[in-house]
């Protein structure tokens, strides 16, 4: 993904310095891929899932200490900015162009191995995550490591979606759409609830491929196939069949890898918010 010459966004609040990266008693108690799945769960349904992040081992640390940022790391915060800048430049003219509104940004925090939301306490490992209550992303940059290595998912547009992804699930909250499925999900059983996030999910696919087809200028040989990549090692199936089950569809939280690659190519082929609605299809 070209960058060069794209500003960075100044809606960053960058905590790694004055964190720590914190420590966990005891071993926890899911893998690297049951960890992503149990934060859809838990922010989608408004609950703080540390303790099963923890597998019931005790505390999260943090350390007060002030530290250094190593170069890479100043390297992924670059990177995050400008890609949040380009998300700010589409939206913001998506909103007034199709929706007829205005885009209110969302802050995106960095930090380091563990922080608080209004949403919750998280760890590093969980991966990213949108916070509706306080309208701010979370990212522990370290995820793009883990996001190549242990998934499979690797290049900048493959870490570029995922930011994407998460200003995605903003622009359904500045649409009423995260509120309203919020509601829906308390009075829903919990398959039922589990299909209304499937649908949330996709449409953040969807809408991230609006962003990608907005910002294709930018795009090298092999990016787009990049984000697809990432779409699909993040399915459920794929990521129950990583973690040694028989996948289970009343259980999936984000949709399998084959819809997540189809509903972001959706997004991307169209470049327009309308062709997003999964929540008014039959089938995804």
């Amino acid at each position: 993904m070209r960058l060069k010459g794209i500003g960075r966004s100044r809606n960053v609040e960058d905590r790694r310095r004055t964190g720590g990266r914190g420590a966990r008693g005891g071993k926890a108690g899911l893998g690297g891929v049951g960890l992503l799945v149990v934060l859809a769960i838990g922010y989608f349904a408004g609950i703080d899932v540390t303790p099963l992040l923890q597998g019931g081992q005790g505390p999260v640390a943090q350390s007060s200490a002030p530290r250094q940022l190593s170069a890479g790391e100043e390297r992924a915060a670059e990177f995050s900015a400008r890609v949040l800048a380009t998300t700010e430049a589409v939206w913001g003219r998506v909103f007034p162009e199709q929706l007829g509104g205005t885009y209110r940004p969302p802050v995106m925090v960095l930090y380091s191995g563990v922080t608080q939301s209004p949403c919750g306490g998280a760890s590093g490992a969980t991966g990213p995550f949108y916070c509706p209550a306080d309208r701010k992303a979370y990212l522990d940059t370290e995820f793009f490591d883990r996001l190549a290595r242990h998934l499979g998912a690797r290049g900048d547009f493959a870490a570029a979606y995922v930011i994407a992804h998460e200003v995605a699930h903003h622009v359904q909250n500045e649409l009423g759409i995260l509120p309203e499925v919020n509601r829906r999900r308390q009075a829903a059983g919990q398959a039922d609830a589990n299909a209304l996030t499937v649908r949330l999910e996709l449409q953040a696919d969807c809408l991230s491929g609006v962003w990608a087809r907005a910002v294709d200028g930018l795009l090298e040989p092999g990016d787009l196939e990049e984000a697809l990549n990432a779409a699909r090692m993040i399915g459920d199936d794929h990521l129950q069949k990583r973690a040694g089950q028989v996948p289970r569809p009343h259980t999936f939280t984000h949709g399998t890898s084959a819809q997540r690659a189809r509903w972001f190519r959706r997004g991307y082929e169209g470049g327009d918010v309308a062709r997003c609605d999964t929540f008014g299809v039959a089938r995804l």
